[in-house]
């Protein structure tokens, strides 16, 4: 029988109704597998997936292919969102069978787990044949499928970082860094923004390394890449015009046409990405892209409990997009005769149609300020009339059936949205933002935190399960820090430094000087798996390791700073042979390179003046302080009745100042 109606994931209870005979991970299905020596099926997907809907509607919903399945193996359903440390293994098991991945992932495995099999989307008639095929290798020739099996765990099992100890005693130069560009310059679309070729992911981090990069070497191009790309993206259908947010995606090369899904890692990445460029820039489409994303965040993504939950479906009524596209009879409808032809040209929308069936996804023709002055008007009065037609479109689009909401809230995902919530405030000094963040930080704290020490992964219906892997604890340990440099409350330092604690002591191999995704604390499957590459969310271990050399700074600990070197030692070759997807490392390698500036503030208005100088773009700058010399570097700093600025590097520091704008050109001319 299918036991997932009571699963705690609601892409396992989109299967709950199926007739194939689904089971959750775990030793009973695992156990059944043996004691009936039949393959497993793993099927791995998550609840905004549109092919994974398609798959259970096409093949898992049907009679034959499901009295097949029941027969001949048992059946697995994983969410990766709550499992990512299972999805890892078949994942890198289907990349190394077919090259690639993707999901819904199909993995074949022997009973203790073992694959031997993967693939991703499959239509009714080969899913069929695959399955007729496995079932009949396995009963006939079981040894060689063993043999496989046995092999291709090896293969899973191996390391980019096996037989390869950490070096002590290394140093990274101005050279080096200064050379990345070289390496990620052609890889660049300096017309659409972005990557070269499609699908285009917005992929934020590596675009936090091009400010990142700007900021310390001066080199304007790689600022006109991330400016274009930010620029591209928010007039394209991968932003969504009307309610806010960006999805997955984007199919195309011009960021026009997206998988409509909305993942809150994403937007969380995306809020921060565009404030650290509205620091730079003030460009007020950043500000309103950051205020538009943060609403709907607010609206469509946060729990009663202040938690974020996960996702946003592609499909709604059966088809991917329905909610966010038109007709031109559904514009006429809703803007209901008033300044339609501005708004249609504004839009693109054509009788025609630009995406399927005569219908319209709502692409920006040019800026507003083009648009207005292309039409003779003045900014102020085409900003009125459009925001006008907007929320009516917002309020008629509000009357159809809407995306269903994976409502599972993540620990990793909300310390994303957190940080983002932090950075927003920063760039625009909006004191809400700091007060969700706060909200989301308590709701962590009493809800996702072990007695131990340790977190848990998941919160859903009022409870919280799941032992939580490595993103969880780094994702928050940066974003309680981010939390501290705006609030100067030392708990939440003192939180980073916990989570980071604990992760030394349950996570990390000094023989590789790296942290492994599970804990020693967690199940054991076929491998323990290092996750390195940066890729949609920043690797684990290139997080923690930020976290480390920071943590290092504030405490005045060389044991982390020590760490977090080894650590982007471990992986210097590939950040300089492998560009974007070792964006992070990147941006670390530029903190070890140039060194942070520690910016002490002592006094009843330190606070006040951190928010001061936070609204520029200070990505090297750590900041400390209050009234309390309770760091290292903030001994013997308080005087009475002042309050004193101390910029300074490795816990040396230059004169004191009483002025923001002073401590400011401490910084710039050093």
């Amino acid at each position: 029988m299918n036991k997932l109606k009571n699963a705690s994931s609601p892409y396992l209870q989109q299967h709950a109704d199926n007739p194939v005979h689904w089971q959750e991970w775990g030793e009973e299905a695992l156990q059944m597998a043996k004691d009936q020596n039949k393959p497993l099926i793993i099927s791995i997907g998550y609840a905004a997936c549109h092919w994974c809907h398609v798959m259970e509607h096409e093949c898992f919903s049907d009679e034959e292919v499901a009295a097949f399945m029941n027969e001949n193996f048992v059946c697995i359903k994983v969410d990766r969102e709550e499992r990512p440390d299972i999805d890892r293994i078949y994942m890198d098991a289907a990349q190394l069978i077919n090259g690639q991945g993707g999901w819904p992932l199909n993995a074949f495995a022997m009973p203790d787990g073992k694959p031997f099999f993967a693939g991703t989307y499959f239509n009714k008639s080969r899913w069929m044949e695959v399955l007729k095929q496995i079932s009949h290798l396995y009963q006939t020739d079981y040894e060689k499928v063993a043999e496989y099996a046995r092999k291709l765990a090896v293969g899973v099992s191996s390391e980019p970082l096996d037989g390869k100890p950490a070096k002590p005693d290394q140093e990274f130069n101005n050279r080096e860094y200064n050379s990345l560009w070289n390496i990620w310059k052609p890889q660049i679309d300096f017309n659409y923004g972005g990557f070269k070729r499609a699908p285009k992911f917005p992929l934020p981090v590596t675009w936090e390394f091009l400010l990142q990069y700007h900021y310390l070497t001066e080199n304007q191009e790689s600022l006109n890449a991330v400016l274009n790309t930010l620029d591209e993206m928010a007039k394209g259908g991968i932003y969504d015009q009307i309610g806010g947010g960006f999805a997955r995606y984007s199919v195309d090369e011009y960021w026009k046409v997206p998988h409509f899904e909305k993942m809150l890692y994403d937007n969380a990445q995306i809020v921060s990405l565009y404030s650290h460029a509205f620091q730079i820039t003030k460009k007020d489409r950043y500000r309103e892209i950051i205020e538009q994303t943060l609403d709907f965040v607010e609206r469509e993504l946060t729990s009663p409990e202040n938690g974020f939950y996960s996702s946003l479906n592609a499909d709604s009524e059966g088809e991917e997009g329905r909610f966010y596209v038109w007709t031109t009879e559904e514009m006429l409808n809703a803007l209901n005769g008033n300044d339609q032809d501005l708004v249609f040209e504004y839009y693109q929308v054509t009788q025609h149609g630009n995406w399927e069936e005569g219908k319209n996804i709502l692409l920006p023709v040019s800026s507003k300020e083009a648009f207005a002055g292309h039409h003779q008007m003045a900014l102020p009065a085409f900003n009125a009339l459009l925001a006008k037609a907007d929320q009516k479109l917002f309020r008629f689009r509000e009357k159809r059936i809407r995306p269903s909401t994976d409502d599972k809230v993540l620990t990793a995902w909300n310390a994303l949205m957190l940080k983002a919530y932090v950075n927003a405030f920063q760039a625009l000094g909006k004191q809400e933002y700091l007060e969700k963040a706060l909200k989301n930080a308590h709701f962590i704290r009493n809800n996702m935190l072990k007695a131990d020490g340790g977190l848990y992964r998941n919160f859903m219906n009022g409870k919280a399960s799941i032992n939580a892997f490595l993103d969880d604890y780094a994702l928050l340990a940066e974003a309680y820090l981010h939390l501290y440099s705006v609030t100067f409350d030392i708990r939440w330092l003192e939180s980073s430094k916990n989570l980071a604690d604990y992760c030394l002591e349950h996570f990390y191999n000094p023989q590789t000087a790296m942290f492994y995704y599970t804990s020693d604390k967690s199940e054991a499957l076929i491998a323990r798996k290092y996750e390195l590459a940066d890729n949609v969310i920043p690797a684990s271990n290139s997080v923690m390791a930020n976290v480390l050399l920071k943590l290092g700074s504030y405490y005045d600990n060389m044991n982390y700073r020590r760490i977090s070197t080894l650590m982007l030692g471990q992986v210097m070759d590939m950040v300089k042979s492998s560009g974007p997807w070792y964006a992070n490392w990147a941006i670390l390698m530029g903190l070890e390179t140039f060194e942070p500036f520690e910016v002490a503030i002592m006094g009843e208005d330190a606070v006040a003046k951190s928010h001061e100088m936070q609204l520029n773009y200070l990505p090297t700058c750590l900041f400390m302080g209050g009234d309390n010399e309770n760091l290292p570097l903030l001994s013997g700093k308080l005087v009475v009745h002042k309050t004193m600025i101390y910029v300074c590097r490795n816990h040396t520091c230059k004169l004191p100042v009483e002025k923001t704008s002073t401590a400011l050109k401490q910084i710039n001319t050093d």
